[in-house]
Formats: structure tokens, C-alpha cells, sequence
């Protein structure tokens, strides 16, 4: 947890208050705890709080949604909110209006310490930000998670760079994992929305009319199951940014729907016939490609040139695999952050075969092997038996059945990733040297060793 995030406690069960305290107490600068509504309000207002937990109901006049909105109106900070289970639609209504996220009673520690690192990280990550002032230069852009030294990443960052501070759609195309969300929020964090809302959004996970409501919203009674009024998506982000992903996925009327929104800057909630205006900069990302589904007309034309403001292709991970050796590192930094281990490196050994491995799942798949390997390793450096069985695939020798890899030794299989990596470059021993992520003497001294 971040050493430096300062987080409020407010629980009118004293037990439960200094329980969560003591828990945090030891991961972050400071945990303070409350007992009432009113000493919580007067420390907010007083103290530069980083991350509040809240239970929603604090038997006084003043809840835990007083205390959200209290909090969201004076600074930078993420509020988390305790809740039992007949509250929990209370809780999810007020994610909608800025809460981080709820945990449900009885707290399970290691949940509470992880959700608590997540929103210190989102608090860090906009402090420094604002410290910057907010001038997206090639030395200040901030990228959060998006790691990379490749030509294709470099490409990628200077369109960054240069899109963010405008207003301009941005559509951003790439297989499933490959960090499209982690470029949008950068792009969010970097323009001069940064400090309104980001909310993202997977346009495949919802049936045509759950669409229509999580995007625009909907009045009591526009259907069934409507029991009260409701923001949509667009009205939240007001100000913001909102991230639609597999935008691809839309239904086509839908599609009809979200350009005309997109066009005039007006909502019209399911239902109800008063229009919201609203003001919202649109990133949409897909896995598809989006041109062939305008030819196969499965796609709107019009709205394709209309979310097309600036196109990023962002590469697979096995087309870029130089990339691989700075992700794992920081993936690894990230994980022994979030789960105190004892982890301090990875063996080249290892890492020549991450580096080599494919990645169907790309960087998502990257970042959980290496979480894994942290919550599993037992030893100050990862090592080849740290990899987890999908990825410790052994490497064929030229003329060899399936069979004959079992039972292979470290030897031959560091022999194979030298091969694989000369290959890829050309037999540019710099470059094959940057893939496998060991100095240029070493792999000269493996490449006459091996006799290759």
C-alpha cells in the first residue's frame, strides 16, 4: 500500500472502526478512526484525506453518502463505503456518483488492505498530475501502467502525447488485453478533464435496452424493474470522459442512438422527454476491425468517422516482445507492492522465456502470471520453476518431435530463446540481446558457447 496515503475510518462501531484502522495502520502514512458523521466531516474538511471508508449507515443524521459527497466536493481523494447486504443497490447507486467501490460486512481484511491500494494509487496517480500542472509534454506526460521502449510504444505515445490535450474522439483498435483502457484513462489523465469524472464502459456486456439505460439513463416506470429515476453514463461523465469499450459489439440501434448523442451533446433518459445537455469527450476501443464492419454493414458509417477522430493500433504482445522485460518489471514492483512479498527480481533465465513465450492474452495475461508468481515464489528471485505450467512450455530444436522436448534441460531451452531471438531481429545481436533482456558480453559469450 502506498507509504504515503493518509485514510479515514468512520464506523459508529468503535470495535470495527479501530479494527480496520490497526489493519491499514502499518501499509500507509496514517489511519485515523472515527465514530460519528460529524468528527468524519470535520476531519475532511480540516486534513488532506486520501482514501475515506465509510459504513453507509451511521446511526445519526449524518450517512455515509453525506460523507461521499462532502469528500467529492473538497479534494482529491476516493471514498470506499461499508455496507450490509440489504443496502448494497444503495452502494452501487452511489459508485454512479463518485464512490470507489463497497465491500460488504463482515470486511475480509486482505480485500479491504487491496481495494484501499487501489484507490491510493488513483489519488497518487492525480496528485502527480496536478504537480505537474497538467502540461502534456514529451518529460510530463503520464502514462499510469503503459510500459514500453519499442518503436510501435513509442509511436503510440507520442499520438498520446499530442491528442490528449485536445477535445478530439479518439478510437483506439487492438486485440482483447493489449492495455486500450490503460491508453484511454492516460489520454483521460493527461487532457484538461483529468480532475472530472472517467468512466469506462464494455458495450458488449449488455443486452440493447440495459445499453440504452447504463449510457443514458432512465426515469421510474420506463420499464420494468424501474423503480426510481437513474443517471446514464454520459450524465455522470459530464465534464469527463467516457471510455466505450468493444464498441464493435453495438447493437445498430444503439448505434443510431449514441451519434446523435454524440453530435448535439444532448441525453434523452429512457422514459422521460427532458433533454440533458451534457458535455463528454468520447474514447471508444474494439477488437475488431472497425472498416470491415462498415463494408459488411454491420457497422454505421457515419458513426465510425464520427468516433474516429485519431486512430492508435496498438500491437499484440508477441509483436513486440523488447516491451516485455520493462512490463514484468513493473508488474513485479506492483505486485510486491500490493502483497508485501518478500520478491526482489527475476532470473534471466525466466525472463528469457516470458520474453519468448506468445502471449494470447497480452499484457492482462503478462500482469497475472506475474502477480502469481509473486503470491506463489518463495525466494528472493523468481525462477524458471516460478513460471506457471502454461508459459514453462519447452522450446523445440529444429528436427525434434514433441516428444523429444520433455525432457530437456535449461541449457538447451536458453539455446532455443537465443535462436528464437536471433531470428526475429535478423541476427542483430543488439537487439536480440535487448529482447532476451541480458547485456550484449552475455550473449556473445552464450552465442560461442552454444556454437551458434
Amino acid at each position: 500500500m502506498s507509504k504515503d496515503a493518509i485514510v479515514l475510518v468512520v464506523d459508529d462501531e468503535r470495535e470495527h472502526a479501530d479494527g480496520m484502522a490497526d489493519a491499514l495502520q502499518k501499509f500507509c502514512k496514517k489511519a485515523i478512526a472515527v465514530y460519528t458523521g460529524q468528527d468524519a466531516l470535520e476531519i475532511i474538511r480540516s486534513q488532506n484525506i486520501d482514501v475515506v471508508i465509510t459504513d453507509l449507515k451511521l446511526g445519526g443524521e449524518i450517512d455515509g453518502l453525506d460523507i461521499l459527497r462532502e469528500a467529492k466536493k473538497l479534494g482529491n481523494n476516493e471514498v470506499i463505503l461499508i455496507t450490509a447486504y440489504a443496502t448494497i443497490d444503495t452502494c452501487k447507486e452511489a459508485i454512479r456518483d463518485g464512490a470507489y467501490d463497497y465491500l460488504v460486512k463482515p470486511i475480509d481484511i486482505a480485500q479491504l488492505r487491496t481495494l484501499v491500494e487501489q484507490a491510493a494509487r488513483n489519488v497518487a496517480r492525480r496528485k502527480t498530475a496536478e504537480s505537474r500542472q497538467r502540461v502534456a509534454t514529451e518529460d510530463e506526460f503520464v502514462f499510469g501502467g503503459v510500459r514500453g521502449t519499442s518503436p510501435q510504444t513509442a509511436g503510440i505515445f507520442e499520438v498520446l502525447r499530442r491528442v490528449a490535450p485536445t477535445n478530439i474522439s479518439v478510437l483506439i483498435q487492438g486485440e482483447s488485453g493489449t492495455g486500450k483502457e490503460l491508453l484511454a484513462r492516460a489520454i483521460h489523465e493527461n487532457s484538461s478533464r483529468w480532475n472530472k469524472p472517467f468512466r469506462p464502459i464494455n458495450c458488449a456486456g449488455f443486452t440493447e435496452t440495459l445499453l440504452e439505460s447504463e449510457l443514458f439513463g432512465h426515469v421510474k416506470g420506463a420499464f420494468t424493474g424501474a423503480a426510481g429515476d437513474r443517471k446514464g453514463l454520459f450524465e455522470i461523465a459530464d465534464k469527463g470522459t467516457l471510455f466505450l469499450d468493444e464498441i464493435g459489439d453495438m447493437p445498430m440501434n444503439m448505434q443510431a442512438k449514441l451519434l446523435r448523442v454524440i453530435e448535439d451533446g444532448v441525453v434523452m433518459p429512457v422514459g422521460s422527454n427532458k433533454p440533458i445537455v451534457v458535455d463528454v469527450r468520447v474514447i471508444s476501443a474494439t477488437n475488431h476491425d472497425l472498416a470491415k464492419l462498415v463494408e459488411e454493414k454491420k457497422f454505421r458509417e457515419d458513426l465510425y468517422f464520427r468516433i474516429k477522430g485519431v486512430s492508435v493500433s496498438v500491437p499484440a504482445l508477441r509483436e513486440r516482445p523488447e516491451d516485455i522485460p520493462l512490463l514484468v518489471d513493473y508488474f513485479l514492483r506492483e505486485a510486491v507492492a500490493e502483497t508485501s512479498s518478500k520478491v526482489k527480481g527475476i532470473t534471466d533465465s525466466a525472463m528469457n522465456i516470458l520474453v519468448s513465450f506468445d502471449w494470447p492474452g497480452n499484457i492482462r495475461q503478462l500482469r497475472n502470471v506475474i502477480r502469481t508468481m509473486v503470491v506463489m515464489g518463495d525466494r528472493e528471485k523468481l525462477d524458471v520453476g516460478d513460471l506457471p505450467p502454461e508459459i514453462h512450455r519447452v522450446h523445440q530444436l529444429p528436427g525434434q518431435t514433441k516428444a523429444d522436448g520433455a525432457g530437456r534441460s535449461l541449457n538447451e531451452m536458453e539455446r532455443q530463446a537465443i535462436i528464437d531471438a536471433l531470428a526475429r531481429t535478423g541476427n542483430n545481436r543488439q537487439a536480440a540481446a535487448k529482447i532476451l533482456g541480458i547485456g550484449e558480453r552475455t550473449l556473445y559469450r552464450k552465442i560461442k558457447e552454444y556454437n551458434l
